[in-house]
């Protein structure tokens, strides 16, 4: 997190990077057998695509455009969401790694549902 003063500044830019980087080292782990590796490589395609969604919202043309890449992020999310949950049912990777990424990926979700549904507000008051 980024220090902005005497405090500590929220960056949820930072977050979706730091989130990104738990999902690769959890894929890295993951063993390299045939389910292993099709785990890793849909948890590498979901799992790192909500920073890249968060940062071309950040350039939206408009508020619908904002909320419509927020929610493009916040489906990869809920997918990376469902092969943690597949790994740890499975088994694969270390456990308390999964779970950790799991906890994160689903306050991630709330963060962003709650973002999405400011935006939608905001755009009701202003239309």
């Amino acid at each position: 997190m980024n220090i902005h003063g005497s405090g500590r500044r929220y960056d949820l830019r930072e977050r979706l990077i730091g989130y990104a980087v738990m999902v690769c080292r959890v894929a890295e782990r993951l063993p390299n057998t045939r389910v292993g590796r099709h785990v890793a490589g849909q948890l590498l395609r979901c799992g790192t695509a909500a920073a890249p969604h968060h940062a071309e919202a950040q350039g939206a043309e408009s508020r619908k455009d904002f909320v419509h890449k927020m929610k493009l992020g916040l489906k990869e999310l809920r997918e990376a969401l469902v092969w943690l949950e597949f790994a740890r049912e499975l088994g694969i990777g270390k456990r308390e790694e999964v779970e950790e990424v799991i906890v994160e990926t689903d306050q991630l979700i709330r963060i962003l549902v709650s973002s999405i549904a400011t935006a939608q507000r905001n755009d009701r008051r202003t239309s």
